[in-house]
């Protein structure tokens, strides 16, 4: 019995989910995380099924908040893993029936991108991290069909490169938010083990081609992150000069910018808001002197408190 007098000891023992209508189970599934849908309510019966296969809630496919809340494991670079991320990629595309607006995922293949390239017109946000994959040729069918894009991320995919960046920038001029992080190549210790190492040694050398690329092509950004990237002062004071509107700017770890780069750089965007900087420490033991003889360049710059911004 509760406080309005109703005796609520039996309550729900004699409702059917069965009885409710199509319309009113999408609308409960659809406050449901994918990952919910995808493991427990599309098992439940072929009627929760069909309502979970409904492009009204598959207009979005979104598995970050699983990615986010999980450790990073090595299963995940397995060929395996990929396999069942661009299943359910592709699941969620044929669902959509063209509706899907945003895709954000990691560890997919070119074989799910290229799929989705064909069959989402619609699609607005791109984010496809880790996905070791990934290469060019994807990305020039999703810039040659997928027009309307406003975002992008595709941070430690380094299959991908300055040249995908062209043709996003040349076919998409929508393009607000880019974000081409790298892994933390000053210190990879914490994705040793996890992530494979040939894959940590293809770290993409050409931070002043992409630079280019983006300061050419893609004018409208209003967010860059560019987190390890490698380029120099050039491809800094490039992307100053052609991305006027910038607000955000992260360059992170941007090891070959000095203070003074940035401070010039700075002049030109007069709408940028917030500005990370490269400010950081290596230890020493972090480094091999037979592998890095460019140790002393980091000393000269520590000692004359260049980071120090």
């Amino acid at each position: 019995m509760n406080e309005e007098g109703i005796d609520t000891a039996d309550y729900g023992a004699d409702s059917d989910w069965s009885e409710l209508t199509h319309v009113c189970l999408t609308n409960i599934l659809s406050r449901l995380p994918f990952v919910d849908r995808w493991k427990v309510a599309m098992l439940v019966c072929k009627f929760w099924l069909q309502a979970c296969r409904d492009p009204a809630i598959n207009n979005v496919f979104d598995l970050e908040p699983y990615f986010d809340s999980s450790t990073e494991s090595t299963h995940w670079w397995s060929p395996e893993f990929e396999r069942k991320i661009d299943s359910m990629l592709r699941s969620v595309i044929e669902w959509s029936d063209g509706s899907l607006t945003e895709i954000r995922t990691r560890h997919c293949s070119d074989r799910a991108l290229l799929f989705a390239a064909e069959r989402c017109p619609k699609l607005l946000a791109l984010s496809i991290k880790s996905c070791p994959n990934v290469t060019d040729m994807a990305m020039a069918a999703v810039a040659s069909r997928c027009l309307m894009l406003t975002e992008l991320d595709i941070s430690y995919c380094y299959e991908i490169s300055h040249e995908s960046l062209v043709l996003i920038g040349r076919n998409c001029p929508n393009i607000k938010i880019l974000k081409r992080n790298l892994m933390n190549w000053l210190d990879p210790s914490h994705h040793v083990g996890i992530v494979p190492t040939e894959y940590l040694n293809a770290c993409p050398q050409d931070g002043d081609s992409e630079a280019a690329a983006i300061a050419k092509f893609m004018p409208n950004l209003k967010r860059l992150e560019l987190r390890f990237s490698k380029m120099s002062a050039k491809g800094l004071a490039l992307i100053s000069e052609g991305c006027l509107t910038l607000e955000y700017l992260d360059l992170s770890g941007c090891a070959n910018l000095t203070s003074r780069d940035i401070v010039n750089a700075s002049f030109n965007l007069k709408n940028l808001e917030v500005i990370k900087r490269p400010n950081f420490y290596i230890p020493r033991s972090v480094f091999h002197t037979e592998r890095y003889g460019h140790w002393r360049l980091y000393d000269e710059r520590f000692q004359t408190d260049v980071f120090r911004i």
